[in-house]
């Protein structure tokens, strides 16, 4: 395993003073938190991060949340600080929550910006990881002072849009997608009741990113946790209302302050071997009959691998239509296909897909090949990497078969990479 990497940050404020850390939203750096500064650091030492390829950044893309928790973790070690308070914005906001989740004894207070226990679906940021991979982040930069604005402050304040854009612009776009990934696989509506801090729940009004309603289910899930609703505020809520999210930040991590210097709480219980294992978490085994080994059903694992590949959406789909004449089908395919072969560690995904595509073309099943040409976009592949696969088929599957799947791949890619207005 690779040393685990720390993060590009600054730190503003007296260095004996409580240490406070900002996190940022994905496109973000640090300076979103600029208006903040003056009056934090009359009271704690802040330290704020750049996600990795964002503001000049090292480009070491992180495949996931946890990834992130950990280099700011080490971050944070460095500097020597046991307990910290964090406030993050987005997907600053999901790094928190999963600190939270997994170092509790590490995290004094919380608040959560424009935040969610699940951010949209999915198939909502693999395809944008598909858009940027095709077209790079320019789509994305041009489309981000709508999402994280009003039109009422775009209008007014013309130079911070124009910043937030080159902010998204000069992003890493390696970084940016492995971003998207790792908030297509974060989800921890089920984990909320285990988050032990005090958190303030902060959100816009007018946000469509993180509507309103994520909020209220993280204030309804996390046992010590108050909701505050920022009139006139879309998703960037700091730059957009700085003067309320100052007061509110200071409010909470002031009151706070002294609950988290009573120590981190107690350990959750183990569950040994000869503990009952509650249903919910009771895994399914098959005893392997070359090995005799007890090995987990591959259900589970080939679900997961079937909806990262294919997305939740045609997942569903081929689920809620299943009857009981196809369900046992349905089940074979889950089992076998994904979680039998696609989820075996000897071929990357990308590969899969490659041979899949390969394979569609020579039989001719167009239908397959147009959610498995939907699948090898959001497996890495690209458009031209697509035309030489079906290019190379081409010459010992037949030009007719050829000639239909570039017709069926050229809708797919169409579709797929065109930016979503």
């Amino acid at each position: 395993m690779s040393e685990t990497k720390t993060l590009q940050y600054r730190t503003d404020g007296p260095g004996g003073a409580p240490l406070l850390v900002l996190g940022p939203a994905l496109g973000a750096t640090w300076h979103m938190w600029d208006r903040q500064i003056p009056e934090l650091t009359r009271h704690w030492r802040v330290l704020r991060i750049d996600l990795p390829g964002h503001g000049g950044a090292p480009a070491h893309p992180a495949p996931s949340v946890a990834e992130l928790a950990d280099r700011l973790l080490a971050t944070v070690d460095a500097l020597g600080v046991d307990r910290f308070g964090y406030a993050g914005c987005s997907l600053g906001g999901a790094v928190g929550a999963q600190l939270a989740l997994a170092h509790p004894e590490r995290v004094s207070s919380l608040a959560l910006v424009s935040a969610s226990a699940r951010h949209a679906t999915p198939d909502t940021w693999r395809q944008r990881g598909v858009v940027v991979r095709t077209n790079g982040l320019e789509p994305i930069a041009r489309s981000a002072p709508e999402r994280w604005f009003t039109a009422a402050f775009a209008a007014a304040q013309p130079a911070i849009v124009e910043w937030a854009v080159q902010m998204v612009r000069t992003t890493d776009p390696g970084c940016y997608i492995a971003a998207c990934e790792a908030l297509a696989a974060f989800d921890i509506r089920a984990e909320l009741g285990r988050i032990g801090v005090p958190a303030l729940i902060v959100a816009g009004s007018e946000d469509q990113a993180t509507p309103p309603a994520d909020a209220r289910a993280l204030v309804a899930g996390i046992p010590d946790a108050r909701l505050a609703m920022v009139p006139g505020a879309s998703h960037l809520v700091p730059v957009e209302q700085p003067g309320a999210v100052t007061e509110l930040l200071i409010r909470h991590f002031t009151t706070s302050r002294q609950q988290s210097a009573a120590g981190p709480p107690a350990p959750a219980p183990v569950l040994t071997p000869s503990s009952p294992q509650p249903a919910a978490v009771a895994e399914l085994e098959a005893a392997d009959p070359g090995t005799g080994a007890v090995r987990a059903d591959p259900y589970d694992a080939g679900l997961k691998v079937r909806r990262e590949v294919l997305g939740d959406a045609h997942v569903d789909r081929a689920l809620e239509n299943a009857d009981g004449f196809t369900r046992d089908f349905q089940d074979f395919v889950t089992r076998y296909a994904w979680g039998e072969v696609w989820d075996r560690p000897g071929l990357d995904r990308r590969t899969r897909s490659v041979i899949t595509l390969t394979a569609l073309l020579s039989r001719g099943h167009l239908d397959e090949l147009a959610f498995h040409t939907r699948a090898a976009l959001r497996n890495g592949l690209t458009p031209d990497e697509i035309k030489e696969v079906l290019l190379h088929a081409a010459v010992y599957c037949g030009v007719p078969a050829a000639h239909s799947a570039f017709a069926v791949a050229q809708r797919v890619i169409r579709e797929e990479t065109t930016p979503q207005e």
